[in-house]
């Protein structure tokens, strides 16, 4: 089994609700190529909160992401296709996942998932994606990222769940050089727009000290000039 992530960029200019119909279309076309799995994130009219971070004015945003899992990558073919009608343009990469933190395994939702596949998550999803930073061996990046920055953020932030994805290889032409497309999910809109609650912390002091750590640790490994996050709606299409 392999798993694929299709980013989309697309003009910020479409009305998130209209976006979020086209989406559903696509997705219904993916769904009936028969995936084992399928995940989608789209920028709709559930997701209208500002990023963590800036998208910079003079490029486009990423506004919908795709999880395709199948068999071999190699049949992927018609599901890019699919894909090729929706957005300005297009990024595939193959992944290997780790499913860190998932409903009902955090004390911030501590219940498993009870909404059927297809349904809108509750919350949030935050969709991050960067590069390596440049000079870094791959040994150095990848322990930084699984040994502390993974746990570290886990213990300080109240997310409910939490996917790495580490790009093994693009498959589009054009892709942008990405090594990290990380998908974390936050129980409501007040855990992303309250930085206490962001961060962890209902203490001033603590959340100054906790910045300081979160940012120190991304300088180790990330190229922040890759950086990039968008606010989403999850829909879990099919498990």
């Amino acid at each position: 089994m392999e798993k694929l992530v299709y980013l989309v960029w697309d003009r910020p200019s479409i009305d998130p609700a209209e976006y979020g119909e086209q989406v559903q279309q696509i997705t219904g076309e993916l769904l009936h190529l028969e995936p084992s799995a399928l995940w989608v994130a789209v920028d709709d009219a559930g997701a209208q909160i500002p990023p963590p971070v800036p998208v910079p004015d003079d490029e486009l945003p990423i506004r919908a992401a795709f999880s395709i899992w199948l068999d071999a990558h190699d049949r992927r073919g018609p599901f890019e296709s699919v894909l090729g009608g929706l957005g300005v343009r297009r990024a595939g990469y193959l992944v290997t996942e780790s499913l860190l933190e998932d409903y009902g395994s955090t004390p911030h939702w501590p219940s498993a998932r009870d909404w059927p596949d297809g349904d809108r998550s509750p919350g949030v999803c935050v969709l991050t994606v960067f590069d390596k930073k440049p000079g870094l061996d791959d040994e150095t990046f990848y322990a930084h990222w699984y040994e502390h920055q993974s746990t570290m953020s886990a213990a300080m932030q109240p997310r409910v769940r939490y996917v790495r994805n580490a790009v093994a290889r693009r498959l589009t032409p054009g892709a942008p050089p990405l090594r990290a497309i990380v998908e974390e999910d936050w129980p409501t809109v007040e855990h992303l727009t309250d930085p206490f609650r962001f961060f962890g912390t209902a203490n001033g002091d603590e959340l100054a000290e906790n910045i300081r750590v979160m940012l120190d640790s991304m300088k180790v490994f990330c190229d922040s000039t890759t950086l990039r996050t968008y606010t989403m709606s999850e829909y879990l299409v099919r498990g």
